[in-house]
């Protein structure tokens, strides 16, 4: 059955895809947290709630999960510690209050981790970070090697710094955009609603909860409706986030925060909240758009040791099977990889500049710190990030 046959539209029904075994089998996990949970509507941050969440990480990082925490709240904890009542409107007063809650948020998390002998680290992004491609690179690497590590990143907007230009507006798109940088199987939006329903459930109680849609369907997006008073995002927010996770094959569960043991449950493929599936897989998301990469910035030869390891054992691309570098590629750049006759071979994303590929060009990768005077990567295009001609 098709995600077309299998995802329709339909409140009434009661019969469900089995597309819920997508959450049994991903193993990289985007988490985001809403404001008006964290906060407990604005009583300042719920610590036993924060306290079952951790839990329910912990346990599913123990199952061999790789998780990444987006979290909510700075704006709202600062409001609470000033004793605001209000959502400020001035950029300035925003930022003095981010500054101000995010102190008291990352402490929360950090000491509900620890008492799990689990290690945490605090990362803001604004969107110049994931427009910037260098910055983009940067970020993903820190976030894989925290995750390697086994240390869960707490990732928030950075309000403090960020303006109207700049700001991602919600933590929702923050978190699609996260779940994209990382390559993500699972986005989970916990909020304070049990999912999208086809009409706002606040206003209208004969409202019925969709289980599982297309992430694409613009249906959607009519149905949506505004935010709360804490928030700055509702539930269109996060089907737009569910639309931009898609794009990279991230399924997305829309799901109340408030529920007995949520994450578990969705792990184990309870159908809970909303399923919100992209059209294509993760991996064959991301090799349709390196194909579509027609205007190459730069090329490597690959001697017939490198062609072999890449066609008939679809290894990454080592700095000693190349013989040669052409163009003038940036780090990040689609590259093409050709053999000794010159027929293109494979497209990927190049870990290494021009000039630095010319360097490490046919060297073992243990030289490359001693060359470059440092190490981003061990491949000059690793397997996941490469697409076979």
């Amino acid at each position: 059955m098709s995600h077309a046959d299998s995802t329709s539209i339909n409140a009434g029904s009661t019969t469900v895809s089995s597309q819920r075994h997508r959450l049994q089998r991903a193993k990289r996990w985007v988490v985001k947290i809403g404001s008006a949970l964290l906060t407990d509507n604005g009583q300042g941050l719920d610590q036993a709630a924060m306290a079952a969440w951790v839990e329910q990480m912990v346990a599913l990082k123990a199952q061999g999960i790789e998780l990444i925490l987006v979290s909510s709240g700075a704006v709202a904890e600062g409001m609470v510690r000033m004793g605001l009542r209000a959502r400020p409107d001035s950029v300035p007063e925003l930022q003095a209050c981010a500054a101000i809650g995010q102190m008291g948020l990352v402490q929360a998390y950090e000491t509900h981790f620890r008492q799990h002998q689990v290690r945490t680290a605090q990362v803001l992004l604004t969107h110049d970070d994931l427009s910037d491609r260098k910055r983009y690179l940067n970020a993903r690497s820190t976030l894989r090697t925290l995750m390697n590590w086994g240390v869960i990143a707490v990732i928030n907007e950075n309000d403090t710094v960020a303006t109207d230009e700049i700001r991602f507006g919600d933590n929702d798109t923050l978190a699609a955009l996260v779940a994209n940088l990382v390559e993500a199987d699972a986005l989970i939006i916990l909020t304070d609603q049990d999912g999208m329903f086809d009409r706002d459930p606040r206003h209208d109680p004969t409202a019925v909860l969709l289980p599982e849609v297309q992430a694409t369907d613009a249906r959607l997006l009519k149905m949506a409706g505004g935010g709360g008073a804490l928030g700055r995002g509702g539930m269109i927010t996060k089907v737009r986030a569910a639309r931009l996770a898609a794009r990279s094959g991230c399924a997305t569960v829309i799901a109340s925060g408030r529920g007995e043991n949520i994450l578990q449950r969705l792990k184990q493929g309870d159908v809970l909240g909303t399923l919100l599936l992209p059209e294509q897989d993760r991996l064959a998301a991301r090799k349709q758009w390196l194909a579509g990469h027609l205007q190459v910035a730069g090329q490597v030869q690959l001697d017939a040791g490198a062609v072999a390891a890449l066609r008939q054992g679809h290894r990454s691309l080592l700095p000693v099977g190349v013989t040669a570098v052409s163009g003038n590629f940036q780090r990040g750049e689609v590259i093409a990889c050709v053999d000794e006759s010159g027929e293109q071979i494979a497209l990927g994303l190049v870990n290494y500049c021009a000039d630095e590929a010319r360097r490490i060009a046919g060297q073992a990768s243990e030289r490359i710190e001693a060359i470059l005077g440092y190490v981003d990567a061990p491949e000059l295009i690793h397997r996941d990030n490469m697409v076979l001609i």
